[in-house]
């Protein structure tokens, strides 16, 4: 085996062509106080796999080698270096009109005012640091589409009543350390508020790095599950609504029916009491022609004309006919009165005697009804539930109504027939009455005069009873109509109420599946994970496996006074302290 000398080795080596497997990208860029950028280099990692010439690119406007001492040729965009086996680091400095992916602006408030960076070294008060980042719409928006920044200030202990709204504050030894995190492609605005003393700044720091959040779904399944219930309970809703929509209508249908039937009730009471006082006049008529027979057959048997006593048969039969109306109107009015009181117990009864909780009726204007629907609909329920606790108070006082009519009925019919009897056997009398019966019958008339009266007095007191009960079904009667009219309003309300909980139901029947597009859409939207690196030098590398940004604002400092050091004393000689000596 022949060895060549290394000098003669060297320019073989040179030629051979190196291999780079991956390369790394760190951005530095140092800002000014306020935000503006001040310079940017970039620190290149090559993991060369294979020694040789490696070719890289980048828009530098000076390169340097930080592995070796060996030199870099840079043309145009062109860099090329003879690299070793193993990592090789060079660092490029980009030229002046080279832009970062974000627009950085910091502002200054002290006490409330805008202060320049430069006026606020030592300075005392209330300060307020904002820090706004947007997109630079200038540059590729990749980095800005897929990237997250990480911006934190540090500041001492020693400032008080430290603010930072959205961030995390943490200790940091003497230092309290402050992170916001800004999402990928989101602008923010930041802001730091604290009382300072003596105000120093160790400026805003900022890395950006690719977003590499670990998203779990698992949790997802809860919540769509969730909304699941939520809808399902929407629908039940929705039916509920249904069913008490279609309840309301029969009750309110019930109410029509009711309104009719004591309509035609209250009439009858009308005209009944109407005619009383007819029927007083004429009873009153009979009893007087009585009483005057009576007292013409008394003591003047042989001076009677019989002639006004043969047609008080013709008036008694006629009274009787007026009475036997008067009961069958009765009957007519027990009839229509048990149809309306049927209805009426009947339409009271379908009202739901459950009371509707304060929590349930906050979940009604909770669940997005309308808030006027649902107003209307608790007036209603409260209008319900008072409507059917005064029935039940006063639903004894009904029930009487219906045997009374029926007892006053048949008293009437009673009195009619004892009329008419009356009458017939008073025609039959007179027609064999000759005048030595006469006294007989003269008896008999005064009887009957006088068992007319007590008739009369009770038919006073009978339609003295039917007026007050026809004033009192009046009222009752202008109750049932205000209860129709808000039973309409009810079944109004209902049906609005049952239209906002349709619209509800139908807008949020699909919720589960919206709700799982829109996790679908933000995962979407933060999940980098199938991002691949792109060189921020240049588009022409390849095989990049990592780009970072590390972005610094200068400092606010105070200027040091220069103290003049004391000069130190010259050192005395032997003359000098033997002299000493003596003084």
């Amino acid at each position: 085996m022949i060895f060549l000398p290394s000098f003669l080795s060297y320019p073989a080596q040179a030629e051979m062509e190196g291999k780079v497997t991956s390369k790394d990208e760190v951005v530095y860029a140092t800002l000014n106080a306020n935000g503006d950028l001040n310079h940017i280099y970039v620190v290149n990692t090559l993991e060369v796999a294979q020694a040789g010439k490696i070719l890289d690119y980048g828009k530098y406007s000076s390169v340097k080698n930080l592995t070796d001492l060996t030199e870099i040729d840079q043309e145009g965009q062109k860099v090329q270096m003879e690299a070793p086996e193993g990592k090789y680091f060079y660092q490029g400095n980009m030229k002046e009109d080279t832009e970062l992916p974000w627009d950085v602006n910091v502002s200054y408030l002290l006490d409330g005012q805008d202060v320049k960076p430069s006026e606020l070294a030592g300075e005392n008060g209330h300060l307020e640091i904002n820090i706004d980042t947007a997109q630079n719409k200038e540059t590729d928006s990749v980095f800005y589409e897929n990237y997250l920044l990480q911006v934190s200030l540090t500041l001492p202990n020693t400032y008080q009543n430290i603010e930072a709204s959205g961030g995390m504050v943490a200790n940091a030894g003497k230092n309290k350390q402050i992170t916001f995190t800004v999402m990928p492609g989101q602008e923010e605005k930041l802001s730091v508020k604290a009382d300072v003393e003596d105000f120093e700044f160790q400026g805003v720091e900022i890395a950006a790095v690719p977003s590499t959040l670990p998203i779990d779904t698992s949790g997802t399944e809860n919540m769509t599950e969730d909304m699941s219930a939520l809808s399902d309970g929407i629908r039940e809703l929705n039916n509920g609504v249904a069913d008490l929509k279609k309840g309301v209508s029969e009750w309110s249908s019930g109410a029509v029916s009711l309104r009719d039937g004591s309509a035609e009730y209250n009439n009858g009471m009308s005209e009944v009491a109407g005619s009383s006082s007819k029927l007083i006049g004429a009873s009153g008529s009979i009893r007087e022609a009585l009483g005057k027979i009576n007292q013409s057959l008394s003591g003047q048997t042989a001076e009677v004309d019989l002639t006004s006593l043969s047609e008080l048969p013709a008036g008694l039969t006629q009274l009787a006919d007026g009475l036997t109306e008067t009961a069958n109107g009765l009957s007519t009015l027990q009839k229509n009165y048990s149809q309306a009181y049927k209805a009426l117990d009947s339409a009271i009864v379908e009202i739901p005697a459950q009371q509707i909780s304060a929590e349930e009726i906050a979940a009604l204007y909770e669940s997005g009804a309308d808030a006027k629907v649902v107003d209307k609909l608790v007036a209603s329920h409260k209008a319900a539930q008072k409507v059917k606790e005064t029935y039940a108070r006063v639903k004894e006082a009904f029930a009487v109504v219906e045997p009374t009519l029926n007892e006053i009925s048949g008293s009437v019919r009673e009195m009619s027939g004892q009329l008419t009897s009356t009458a017939t056997n008073l025609s039959t009398s007179l027609k064999e009455t000759n005048l030595s019966g006469l006294s007989e019958l003269q008896k008999g008339l005064a009887a009957l005069s006088s068992n007319y009266t007590e008739f009369h007095s009770g038919l006073v007191s009978y339609t003295d009873g039917v007026s007050q009960l026809s004033s009192s079904y009046n009222k009752l009667h202008s109750g049932i109509v205000e209860l129709t009219g808000g039973t309409s309003e009810l079944e109004e309300g209902v049906s609005e109420l049952h239209n906002g909980t349709n619209k509800l139901y139908e807008e949020t029947k699909n919720l589960p599946s919206q709700m799982q597009e829109e996790i679908n859409k933000m995962i979407q939207e933060y999940d980098k994970s199938d991002f691949e690196p792109v060189s921020f030098v240049s588009s022409k590398n390849e095989k990049v496996s990592s780009v970072q940004f590390v972005i610094k604002t200068e400092s606010i400092e105070k200027e040091e006074q220069e103290t003049k050091k004391a000069e130190p004393e010259k050192e005395k000689g032997f003359w000098e302290l033997l002299v000493d000596l003596f003084k």
